[in-house]
């Protein structure tokens, strides 16, 4: 029988591309989302891709009490945990909507799991945790020391799942620290559909691209970097994706794992930019405005650990990043709406 897997979040960019990804593994999933960063239309989408309609429940993982209604109409075998807040931004400005939205949210969900003795968790983390003081590429060992309150709600995350593991043994937990999530599902079914401005580089280009926005803000050109301009490492959500269904395959002992998901090479906004009109034909226009507060120079992965002990790799290069986003922005100039 299909092992089922409570996805929360499910809904969302990275949420929505991973249950297809489950699905092709034999996985059967059911969705928890708010839809507050997510859109109902992608069930429908999500229906197409994988030829069966998953289970979703709108629920608020700060609703207990709906949760516990899930948790028992259903058996679950594990459970990824996507649903939070993301914008590193508006985390400046409402840090206690941050705090309380996923940190509280985190622990109901894993006082349900402990009471239904669902034990196996996959967390999206986030490279967010590591300090601006590492050299680079960062290692899973590196200097940890968020930089914005997003950032530190990952972090605590993190350190409250190592201390419920030390207090009961049977948990197996993997962290998952995800650097910059791009691209989108090659069907152009489904992709990044952000609400208002985008606050990611490559959902503000493509809907450059697409008319939707005059051009492009570049957050700095004084960083010390080639080009003056921030590095990221750019990873393709289906690679991301893939790289969840693996942490869920080797969740097998019990312990707490964390492995950096990226592609181990960083791409600065200009060079994205020239990617992405390479790639589509598209001129973005862009104009440099003053750096924006919390952002790291640069930022890229060693993905050692994960290729080794996961068994993955991230295989699609920036061309293929660009030009599937552009795909689903093309074919959904509104995204979801």
């Amino acid at each position: 029988m299909a092992k089922t897997i409570l996805v929360t979040g499910g809904a969302g960019f990275i949420g929505s591309h991973t249950i297809v990804e489950l699905y092709h593994a034999g996985y059967e999933a059911v969705i928890v989302d708010n839809f507050v960063n997510s859109h109902p239309h992608v069930i429908d989408r999500l229906e197409k891709l994988i030829g069966v309609r998953p289970p979703v429940y709108e629920v608020d993982l700060l609703n207990k009490d709906q949760l516990y209604e899930v948790f028992q109409e259903n058996a679950f075998d594990g459970v990824i945990h996507f649903a939070g807040l993301k914008a590193v931004g508006e985390s400046n400005e409402k840090p206690l909507l941050y705090y309380k939205n996923n940190i509280m949210s985190t622990i109901n969900l894993c006082e349900l799991m402990s009471e239904f003795n669902v034990k196996n968790l996959v967390f999206s983390s986030s490279a967010t945790v590591y300090s601006p003081e590492n050299q680079m590429p960062v290692t899973e060992e590196s200097l940890l020391g968020p930089t914005n309150p997003y950032g530190r709600t990952k972090l605590f995350i993190e350190e409250i799942l190592k201390d419920l593991y030390q207090s009961d043994q049977e948990w197996k937990i993997t962290i998952l620290r995800y650097f910059n999530p791009v691209g989108a599902h090659n069907s152009g079914l489904i992709g990044e559909s952000p609400r208002g401005i985008p606050n990611n580089l490559m959902p503000y280009i493509t809907n450059v691209a697409i008319g939707n926005l005059e051009k492009l803000k570049v957050f700095g050109n004084d960083y010390d970097t080639k080009d003056g301009t921030g590095v990221r490492d750019y990873i393709h959500v289906v690679d991301l994706a893939k790289g969840h269904v693996k942490a869920l395959e080797k969740n097998k002992a019990p312990g707490v794992n964390i492995y950096n998901m990226g592609t181990g090479r960083g791409y600065s906004v200009l060079e994205m930019i020239q990617a992405f009109e390479k790639a589509t034909g598209r001129k973005i226009p862009y104009e440099i405005v003053g750096r924006r507060k919390g952002d790291m120079a640069v930022s890229y992965a060693d993905v050692q650990k994960s290729n080794k002990d996961l068994d993955w790799k991230a295989e699609k290069d920036i061309h293929e990043m660009c030009k599937d986003a552009w795909n689903w922005q093309s074919n959904n100039p509104n995204g979801y709406e």
